[in-house]
């Protein structure tokens, strides 16, 4: 290991990993001032990562520019993973894919109990077909391993036909790739946050894979800024997500042959708006994507970034962010999967006029 670098250097780190250049970056840095308005003494301001572009854009573009740069520089010529039914995972593979003239396999898992009218026809899963994804469904979708077994399954049926295939894994593995487009991500902030003269006191992220809290925590600790990082659960409990995290930081400093940054007492992880569980969304969320809509113009998908503004709100209210003033909350897409709610958003109580 070596001792770690100072934030002018930071970026050669990632120099000699393999990159496909996917996403339109920087993305904005942008304040909230009705938000901010409606919460006296606070300030937020948003990353836009659902401007990268690619697709309708969101943080998995990032993360893939490192999978499919691996993927090229060892030739294949075919791509698979597994999302749930309306991933925006799945949805940016197929378009990257397609852009990169790559064949792609997505294996869609039935994770979300009694979905709403459309969810398996509407929002990602139309967007998957327009890219030509080939599809390919799993009925369980609780255990990543199990879902990378059967994946790979298919990539041994298409090896044996001639393909080059490349698995973009769904459980935790030694490198964790994606994560490194969100340690490029932290010292993209770190300038903005500069340039726009701004200090936060917490920067707020979605936590689900763990690739895109994993890779800003990782990053930031490596440029050797104190900025705390507040995930905010979507998928696993706050116990399990926090081993997941600090597990992460472990792999991501060990790839870029680091000194250890990130300790226990970084791994800030809150499951306030977690229920009712993965891809459900409790009153509060639909609330924080109302919200954000008719205060700030801004679409928010009730999976992944409306539970983070709806965590924080939640965190505001109970007084537990009041020495955290100056908010920053990651934005990472998930556009289209507001079409496949269409139903539930309706008929939430924020929607009623």
């Amino acid at each position: 290991m070596t001792s770690n670098p100072p934030v002018a250097a930071a970026g050669e780190l990632l120099a000699d990993w393999p990159r496909a250049a996917l996403a339109h970056l920087p993305t904005p840095l942008e304040y909230l001032p009705r938000l901010s308005e409606r919460h006296p003494g606070y300030r937020f301001w948003l990353k836009r990562d659902d401007c990268t572009g690619l697709a309708m854009g969101g943080n998995k573009v990032r993360q893939l520019e490192f999978y499919l740069g691996d993927a090229l520089a060892k030739g294949c010529d075919t791509v698979l993973s597994t999302g749930a039914v309306q991933s925006n995972y799945m949805r940016t593979l197929a378009a990257a894919a397609a852009r990169l003239g790559l064949e792609c396999h997505i294996q869609l898992e039935h994770r979300v109990q009694d979905p709403p009218e459309g969810y398996h026809d509407s929002g990602n899963v139309l967007l998957d077909r327009l890219f030509g994804a080939r599809m390919h469904a799993l009925d369980r979708g609780k255990d990543e391993f199990g879902a990378d077994r059967a994946i790979r399954e298919i990539a041994r049926s298409l090896h044996s036909q001639g393909k080059k295939p490349y698995v973009v894994p769904l459980a935790p593995v030694d490198r964790p790739l994606g994560a490194l487009g969100y340690v490029a991500a932290a010292a993209e902030l770190v300038q903005q946050f500069g340039e726009a003269g701004f200090r936060p006191d917490v920067l707020v992220v979605g936590s689900g894979s763990g690739l895109t809290h994993a890779g800003l925590l990782a990053g930031l600790r490596i440029m050797g800024h104190p900025l705390p990082v507040l995930g905010c659960c979507v998928r696993r409990d706050a116990g399990l997500q926090g081993d997941r995290i600090l597990a992460h930081c472990r792999r991501i400093e060990e790839m870029l042959g680091v000194a250890s940054c990130v300790f226990d007492d970084d791994i800030w992880v809150s499951d306030a708006a977690l229920d009712p569980g993965y891809g459900e969304a409790s009153n509060g969320v639909m609330q924080a994507v109302a919200d954000m809509a008719r205060l700030e113009g801004v679409l928010m998908d009730p999976v992944y970034s409306a539970k983070v503004v709806a965590n924080a709100l939640a965190l505001v209210e109970e007084g537990e962010l009041d020495g955290h003033r100056g908010i920053v909350l990651m934005h990472t897409g998930g556009t289209p999967a507001l079409f496949a709610y269409r139903d539930r958003i309706l008929s939430a109580p924020a929607f009623s006029i």
